[in-house]
């Protein structure tokens, strides 16, 4: 009888230590793109219930946006360029890198069928998303490697985010962009459509920044671009963390498995994509989830690169080894 009531009292002891390490909310933030899409499925598929009494998606629309949510505590998870983790990790920030799981998202688009390589491109304009960032320190990297100035020799029209550069392109304000998906295949999907159709000449896919990147540098076409990343005092909520990346590395499978299911779930999240876009987009991305200490050999000949030529973006040095989680 006596053990009867220890077993149910350690039970009792139990359910209250559960019940009490439960979070009142789990905040999941991200951009539009692709490495923010198996968060929505987390939260879609009642992944973290057993973690968090609310699990919602923030939505962060450009860098700026990034970095204030990142310093104002607005996060417990947030996707990040992989420059800007590091970047705002050297300057103090709590901030650690969970995983990369974007190994390719970039490429150009253009009206002119002839046009395959950057070096096609020198001369013109180009609408490009984010300046001093992501799209537009991949593209000066790898114009530089190959001989060209990225300031003198293009004409480079910024834009303030991929949806105003693919804008500019549809609507025949500029010829040529440089995109990331799930951008690329919506812009595809809109001027193949009425009655776009009718008035934009056909778009086509042009220059692959992957593939460029490794014939310039000598490397495999991959580039750990971006990644999951922890904040604040979640860092040091170990289960919770190993639970988050668990969950969305079991997403990420899910997302790349059911293209048309996960376009329709991104929308209602983020309803500025096309759900037919974004099922056309998920075969055109690199997306590979590698755990960020063992990434961090590629992490690292990435921003030695950078730190060569911007260090920067990255805050002047290689991030050291805490920040790989």
């Amino acid at each position: 009888m006596f053990k009867k009531i220890v077993i149910i009292s350690m039970l009792i002891f139990s359910v209250g230590v559960n019940a009490q390490e439960k979070l009142e909310k789990l905040v999941l933030s991200g951009p539009v793109a692709s490495v923010s899409h198996p968060l929505i499925h987390m939260i879609e598929s009642g992944a973290l219930n057993d973690v968090a009494k609310k699990v919602e998606f923030r939505l962060w629309k450009n860098p700026d946006e990034l970095r204030a949510i990142t310093l104002k505590g607005g996060a417990d998870f947030i996707a990040v360029p992989s420059n800007v983790g590091a970047n705002l990790h050297n300057k103090g920030v709590k901030i650690k890198l969970l995983n990369i799981s974007v190994w390719g998202i970039l490429g150009m688009m253009t009206r002119d069928e002839s046009l395959k390589t950057l070096a096609d491109f020198k001369g013109k304009e180009i609408a490009m998303p984010f300046r001093a960032d992501m799209p537009d320190i991949l593209f000066e990297e790898i114009v530089r490697a190959q001989g060209m100035d990225p300031k003198k020799d293009f004409k480079i029209q910024y834009m303030n985010s991929p949806a105003d550069a693919m804008q500019m392109l549809i609507m025949r304000r500029v010829d040529h962009a440089l995109l990331a998906e799930p951008a690329i295949s919506i812009a595809l999907r809109k001027t193949n459509s009425f009655p776009l159709k009718l008035i934009a000449p056909d778009l086509y896919r042009s220059a692959n920044l992957q593939k460029e990147w490794g014939k310039v540098f000598k490397t495999e076409p991959k580039i750990p671009q971006a990644g999951m990343a922890v904040l604040g005092d979640m860092i040091t909520k170990d289960k919770i963390v190993k639970r988050f990346n668990e969950e969305y590395k079991k997403s990420l499978k899910w997302y790349m498995e059911n293209p048309q299911k996960a376009g329709e779930m991104i929308v209602k999240y983020i309803p500025m994509l096309d759900a037919d876009g974004v099922a056309d987009s998920i075969p055109y991305v690199q997306l590979d989830i590698v755990d960020a200490k063992n990434a961090k050999k590629d992490l690292e000949f990435f921003y030695s690169i950078l730190k060569k030529s911007n260090p920067k973006t990255i805050g002047g040095k290689l991030p050291v080894d805490s920040f790989y989680y």
